[in-house]
């Protein structure tokens, strides 16, 4: 199955995450979730929340480091707490949101009272589901690198057809022969440079990487 070409994120970062929490016979359940990229920014993540909670029982994690429907680069785990009963039902949650390169710690601060492997299990995905409610996302576009030289006169106009186009400009380069735009080409968008070079004075040249 081929990866999606754009897809939601959150918007929270390693640094901000976006936190929800909610108590259940006095057991108290904080969830952290940020955009996670990679299962090392997860792990990341997951050594925040201790920090910021050493007193706490238990720090659970989960995560979905690629596009929904990412089958490699995810994982869980229950952080001492009776197996199958924190991470997985936290990462089902996450796999069902339809939410990409996200991570979620979940922090249990133990209230004396057990809530059995059902109850914990409950408990586990009530916190990311909560968690998601309210998570601010973003739209994430995957880009391929694209580098055109373009007449000095012609970069301004060639900016504006790549730009309404999706693209971004990541640096440009003035070189002896013209302006040499370095730019992340959304994947999804064909490079047309024919119908560029209608509207450019000297028609437009694909630079190799």
């Amino acid at each position: 199955m081929s990866k999606p070409d754009r897809f939601e994120v959150p918007s929270a970062t390693l640094e901000a995450p976006h936190r929800a929490e909610f108590e259940v016979h006095k057991s108290r359940f904080i969830a952290w979730i940020s955009r996670c990229a990679a299962p090392d920014e997860a792990q990341r993540l997951l050594q925040q929340a201790r920090r910021a909670h050493p007193d706490a029982r238990h720090h659970c994690l989960a995560f979905v480091a690629g596009p929904p429907g990412e089958q490699v680069a995810i994982g869980f785990s229950d952080d001492g707490e009776p197996g199958g009963t924190a991470g997985r039902p936290m990462y089902q949650v996450l796999e069902g949101s339809g939410l990409g390169q996200i991570g979620c710690v979940v922090i249990r601060y133990f209230g004396g009272i057990k809530l059995g492997t059902g109850g914990l299990a409950r408990a586990y995905s009530r916190a990311v589901q909560l968690g998601l409610e309210a998570l601010p996302t973003a739209t994430f576009v995957t880009r391929e690198p694209l580098r055109l030289l373009v007449d000095f006169g012609d970069e301004h106009a060639a900016r504006q057809w790549c730009e309404a186009r999706g693209a971004l400009v990541a640096a440009v380069e003035y070189r002896a022969d013209g302006a040499l735009l370095q730019l992340d080409w959304p994947s999804s968008e064909p490079t047309d440079l024919d119908a560029l070079s209608l509207l450019l004075r000297v028609p437009p040249q694909r630079i190799p990487a």
